[in-house]
This record gives structure tokens, sequence and C-alpha cells, in this order.
């Protein structure tokens, strides 16, 4: 298997492989390696003759095998991209290709949502004489990580409190983050050069007060009003404030809150090691642990657990998910 940067790096130094195999559940990743080759590979005077885009449902491994055998006119390269190759039933024979492929011929097969398997023959050639990326979803906590580097790429900055708000809203579609950030960068004023939350609310219209990381700094603080105000707005904004993700939240944070109460070593490098965070979040599970014991953590996790299956029906017949949220808010702060 392929890295995404070594890829891309090997692609922009003109190194090339006669056949590009790009698998995975993430489509960002496989629509970068892609669009670049077909962008990129030949100049504009070569693309007429030299390069084929090819759809799944519209075509054939035949064909496909068929095309990428021909020779380049008055070039180096010939270009063939099949985009949806998931939708190709005979797949499995381009392996009669794969063993040999045309060096002169860059082979791009883009299959998506789908894993290669390494039992068969096609993976055995492919590993041998081509490139194959598999393009993975990336953990709803790797996100902040990954909007931090994008930006940085682009010579800006954000705040990490902003990172993880837009995470959290945005979920893990790649694609999307890409889009709210690339309109993030066009608004941001002048010499600005640091995203915060305010930037973040007026233009993508996430509110920096009503959000979940506001909501677990409230229970962090025991603040009822604030708390109660927070989940007031997402009784009456379900469709933005889902139930389901504010129990994933409060449950991952107060499981490493329950971790961070067995730690040994509770100095801030140690503990932002052990929990897998950033060392500017380190004191919100230093505040969480002093305001709940071990024993209070491992009562909320349990009513986190209540709660996500009475969301669900279990137990519940009639509370809406806005009225569920709020028996459990109180339930914690006066836990």
């Amino acid at each position: 298997m392929n890295d995404f940067e070594k890829i891309m790096i090997d692609l922009q130094k003109r190194i090339f492989s006669p056949v590009y195999f790009l698998t995975g559940e993430e489509p960002y990743f496989i629509d970068k390696i892609s669009d670049h080759i077909e962008k990129n590979v030949l100049d504009e005077t070569e693309k007429p003759f030299n390069l084929t885009v090819l759809y799944g449902l519209d075509t054939d491994i035949d064909n496909v095998i068929n095309i990428a055998k021909r020779y380049p006119m008055m070039s180096e390269y010939q270009v063939v991209i099949v985009k949806e190759a998931q939708n190709i039933q005979d797949i499995d024979n381009l392996v009669y290709y794969a063993e040999a492929p045309l060096k002169s011929t860059v082979l791009v097969i883009n299959y998506k949502y789908r894993k290669l398997d390494k039992r068969k023959k096609l993976f055995a050639a492919l590993n041998k004489n081509a490139v194959i990326f598999e393009s993975n979803k990336l953990y709803d906590s790797q996100i902040p990580d990954w909007i931090t580097g994008f930006l940085k790429q682009a010579g800006m900055e954000i705040q990490p409190k902003a990172a993880v708000l837009l995470s959290e809203h945005l979920g893990n579609d790649l694609g999307k983050i890409v889009s709210e950030l690339e309109k993030l960068k066009i608004s941001v004023a002048g010499n600005e050069k640091v995203i915060n939350t305010l930037h973040i609310e007026k233009n993508i219209g996430i509110s920096k007060d009503y959000n979940n990381f506001e909501l677990q700094n409230a229970l962090i603080s025991r603040d009822v009003l604030k708390a109660n105000r927070i989940i007031s707005y997402f009784g009456k904004n379900p469709r933005n404030y889902p139930m389901v993700l504010t129990l994933v939240t409060l449950y991952f944070f107060f499981s490493r809150v329950l971790i961070y109460h067995k730690l040994a070593d509770k100095s801030r490098g140690s503990v932002a090691a052990a929990l897998k965070i950033k060392p500017y979040f380190v004191q919100d599970y230093q505040r969480a642990a002093k305001s709940y014991s071990f024993l209070k953590i491992k009562q909320i996790i349990s009513l986190l657990r209540e709660y996500d299956l009475k969301s669900k029906g279990v137990g519940n017949v009639s509370n809406t998910d806005g009225e569920l949220l709020k028996e459990l808010i109180y339930k914690i702060l006066h836990i």
C-alpha cells in the first residue's frame, strides 16, 4: 500500500506508475490523486489525443484494457482514467493488463467505497507493477489535526477550539470540510492568518456559544444555567444538533476523564500523550477530574449509555430527544 503524501510528491516530480488503483471509503484522497494526474501529466496540446476518461457504468474491462494498450500520439504518455470503476462487473480481468502494463500509459482506476480483495491475482499483479492506494476514512478524533494541517499548507492557522468546533459539526466528510475551509480562507480578512470561532460563526453559521464543546465546558464547570441554555437551543434546532452527536461527544470526553483519573503521571505532556489530545485541551480534563470523581464519571458514562438506548426507543415511548437531553444533563449536573 502507498501513502497519499508520497504519491503526490512522486507525481509532482513526474515519477509516474503505469497503473494507479485507488480504492477505499474516503473519496477525497482518491479524487485528489486522480484530478492531479488528469490535469498535470499531459500539457494542453497533448490532452485532445492522449487523455481518455471513462465511467464504470458505460464501459467494461475489455474496453479499458484495449484503450490502455494504445500508444500515445506525439507525447511521452497517454492517460486513461476510469471513474466509478466499482461499477465494472468484471474488474478482476484487469489482471491480464496489470501483469504487463505499458509504461507509456498512465492508467487510473477509481474504485471508490470498496476494497480490493488481497487474495485475488489482481491484487498480486497490481502490488508488483502498480501503485495501490487505500483511502480510509479518518476517525472523528483525527479531523481537528487534519483541518490544522490543511490550513497550514495554505499559510493559515486555526485555533484548536475552532478546529474542534468545525469537526464536531461537519463530521469526517473531507470534501464537505474542504468546501467550508475554502470559504473561510476567502472570507478571513486581509492580514488575518488565524481562524477563530467568531470567523466560523460569521461565515459558516455554526454558533460559537451553542455547541457540544460549550456544553462540555458547562458540565465541567457545573454551570447549570449555561448548560440549560445550550440544550434548550439544541432542542429547538434538532436537525443541526442531533442528540446522537451530543451523546457521542460527551461519551468520548468522559471516557477520557475516566482514563485521566487512573494516570500515575498527570503532567501535561504525559496526559496529552495518554489521551491522544493536544496539550491545549489537557486543562479541560484536569478541571473535569476535579469536578467529578472517578465513581461519578463511571455513573455519567452509565447515564450516557442509558439515554443512548432511550433515544432509540428502548424504555421510552413519548419523550422527544430534547426532553431526554434535558433529563440527562440534569442528572449529570446533580450526580
